[in-house]
């Protein structure tokens, strides 16, 4: 082995690990962006249930969801009678916890009688 080749594998390693670290980060934003688009609809259905029942649409929308997706969530009533709701589900970043998009779902549910 030339003398001047010692340690390139170990440098170049080096160089390359800040872009892994990014990609692993993209990839997991990537994974909760996902989670947080499949679980706005179950969280919609849940609160227009919850609305067509009287209940608390936006108790049940946050029960659906896992805590760092809950915190963001609003339910707002679209005025066309119990059970039509839209629910607004913020995206948190994986790093520094900031609000990235928001993914707004609307669901219906017939109102049901007693």
């Amino acid at each position: 082995m030339a003398r001047g080749a010692r340690g390139q594998a170990t440098v170049e390693l080096a160089a390359l690990l800040p872009l892994v670290a990014l990609l692993g980060l993209l990839a997991w934003q990537a994974v909760l962006a996902g989670q947080a688009i499949w679980l706005s609809g179950a969280a919609a259905r849940a609160a227009a249930r919850a609305d067509a029942l009287g209940g608390d649409a936006q108790a049940a929308a946050r029960r659906v969801l896992p805590g760092s997706l809950a915190r963001g969530t609003r339910v707002i009533g679209d005025g066309d009678g119990p059970g039509d709701v839209t629910v607004r589900v913020a995206i948190p970043a994986v790093v520094g916890g900031i609000e990235l998009a928001a993914i707004r779902t609307r669901a219906r549910f017939a109102p049901q009688e007693g």
